[in-house]
């Protein structure tokens, strides 16, 4: 009788990258993401993108508005990394940049090697899957890894089936 075969490990664990933003959405992507990292010894990463405000007259205020913004970033992540670490065990990688979100989330793509999969969830409403989803499906040809769309009004226990 002969052993099955076992995998050799690559030497590189799995990255699921999330894209934060304030939407239940979002949520549903990140536990799904953190529940496959824990199935799979991988781990989670979060993008935050802060928007630049429309143009303004005053530097200062600007400045200030992406300050506020930052320190809004930085509390929704601390308490996001805290649900990651309770359902894999483990602390996410944290990416915070400023600009368009699309347009940050293929730069990091690009520059990160280690990431292996982008974890989205579509949204639920008439407006269709969400910018990020459209926008990545017309890039497919050009990405090097796979994206994962979870539907967007799945439970908890479907996604623990899932992952």
């Amino acid at each position: 009788m002969t052993e099955p075969m076992k995998a050799e490990p690559s030497g590189r664990e799995r990255i699921f990258l999330v894209v934060v933003d304030e939407t239940e959405e979002m949520r549903i992507a990140l536990r799904y993401a953190a529940l496959r990292a824990f199935h799979t010894g991988g781990r989670v990463a979060l993008l935050s993108v802060i928007e630049r405000p429309g143009a303004q007259q005053f530097a200062a205020i600007e400045q200030r508005m992406l300050e506020e913004r930052r320190e809004a970033a930085e509390q929704l992540l601390a308490k996001l990394t805290a649900e990651v670490q309770e359902t894999c065990g483990g602390m996410p990688i944290v990416y915070i940049r400023e600009g368009r979100r699309r347009d940050a989330l293929f730069a990091l793509l690009d520059e990160e090697p280690s990431i292996s999969v982008v974890v989205l969830a579509s949204g639920t409403g008439q407006e269709g899957p969400g910018p990020l989803i459209t926008a990545l499906i017309g890039r497919t040809g050009q990405l090097r890894i796979p994206i994962t769309i979870v539907p967007g009004g799945l439970s908890d226990e479907q996604l623990a089936a899932l992952a």
